[in-house]
């Protein structure tokens, strides 16, 4: 039987490396075609249903909606907003010098966003849902795992790391790498915020409304580049 540090391991091993995959196929090696496609829709099946699978037969425990008894909706809110501060604040002193507005309006065009009712649809999905899921597979499940194998603080860099890599090979089709590594230093924080609020309140949930707030600033930023 193997220990539990090689099982943890074997679950980061098979999961984290996934995302990433998925982006380059879909997104550099085979973009608008069927492989390309598959690869994508296949990365992001397999990062949803390993986790449960996981649990279900390997830790052999029960589906739990990850009820948040400890509270932390207030820190939640309050990192939410710091994080979004930010973000703005950014955007609005460098966002001229660094993003090129029209590379911004042709990508939403080849992706279909381009219209802003469809810009808003595709916005309330990825913060009422995607999100949500984000936080079941970086910080349920990655954090758990690596929890079994370094310190608490090695498993936030673990999970704020693989959740900051494929974010960075899918904006490097489309921003120069100045904007991207920018990006990916907000990325990396932001991850790491709401590690921590899962170590510390044991719930997706309050890392997912602090991820929502920040993701509401972001479609935003988005929503000025494209649209005004």
């Amino acid at each position: 039987m193997q220990k539990p540090q090689s099982l943890a391991l074997t679950s980061l091993l098979l999961l984290v490396p996934v995302p990433s995959i998925g982006v380059v196929f879909g997104m550099i090696v085979a973009p608008n075609s069927w492989f390309g496609s598959l690869a994508f829709v296949g990365s992001k099946i397999w990062i949803l249903g390993l986790p449960l699978a996981w649990l279900v037969l390997v830790d052999q425990q029960p589906i739990s909606w990850s009820r948040p008894t400890r509270g932390g909706f207030g820190a939640a809110v309050a990192l939410g907003v710091i994080t979004s501060t930010v973000i703005l604040a950014t955007f609005w002193l460098l966002g001229d010098v660094l993003i090129d507005r029209t590379m911004v309006a042709d990508m939403a065009v080849q992706v279909g966003l381009d219209s802003p009712a469809v810009y808003l649809a595709g916005a309330l999905y990825w913060i009422t849902i995607n999100s949500v899921l984000e936080e079941y597979v970086w910080r349920w499940f990655v954090v758990r795992q690596a929890e079994q194998l370094v310190s608490p603080w090695g498993a936030i860099v673990i999970s704020a790391a693989g959740f900051t890599l494929h974010h960075v090979v899918a904006m490097r089709v489309y921003f120069t790498w100045t904007v991207v590594l920018i990006a990916s230093v907000g990325i990396f924080v932001g991850g790491a915020t709401w590690s921590w609020l899962y170590q510390r309140y044991r719930s997706v949930w309050p890392a997912y409304l602090s991820h929502a707030i920040v993701d509401v600033a972001v479609f935003f930023v988005g929503y000025r580049l494209i649209f005004t």
